[in-house]
């Protein structure tokens, strides 16, 4: 089912999610439907169960829309319950992020260029993957939902004051989205 994307300003954003209990299989699989119709509906690349308002360490992400700039998306869809990050690359590149968590907001942030994650995938199996180029960022950005982190929380100092008014304004509920949205 289509959830509301709970906006910047909300509880849930900040907190750590906790781990998802594997055998209760029926919960996590109407979970991953809802993020998956939530994620469709809202044009975005990703989406983590604290922006649909659960704490749980669950992400999705789909690359498949993007193949027009990165043809290696093609085949880049992912559910990632549990994940562990086993390690990071030492280099970084920057990127202009957004998130449909934070509508209308894009800065620039830095991140290391690929990873290596350990996680359970939409079948319960587990996996170590090494993700780089967009498709790591991709699956950074919402791993750092997991923590209570969202991207605004690394960018410049500089362009923090210059975001500040927006963030406060979407925080009081002063925007518009064409998804579901709300602010708790």
């Amino acid at each position: 089912m289509i959830q509301p994307i709970y906006l910047y300003g909300s509880e849930v954003l900040r907190q750590k999610a906790e781990e998802l209990d594997l055998n209760d299989k029926e919960y996590i699989a109407n979970l991953i439907t809802d993020l998956k119709e939530t994620l469709l509906n809202s044009d975005g690349v990703g989406l983590a169960a604290p922006q649909i308002g659960v704490s749980k360490r669950i992400v999705i992400v789909d690359g498949t829309g993007m193949t027009d700039v990165h043809d290696y998306l093609a085949d880049f869809k992912r559910v990632i319950i549990n994940p562990v990050i086993i390690s990071q690359s030492e280099e970084t590149c920057t990127f202009n992020e957004g998130c449909l968590s934070i509508p209308g907001i894009y800065a620039d942030v830095d991140r290391p260029v690929s990873m290596t994650v350990e996680y359970y995938n939409e079948n319960l199996e587990k996996v170590t993957e090494t993700f780089d180029r967009f498709g790591c960022r991709m699956v950074q950005h919402e791993l750092s939902h997991l923590d209570g982190t969202m991207f605004v929380d690394l960018v410049a100092p500089i362009r923090k004051k210059i975001i500040a008014k927006k963030l406060m304004r979407i925080s009081q509920g002063m925007v518009r989205t064409h998804y579901n949205s709300k602010i708790r």
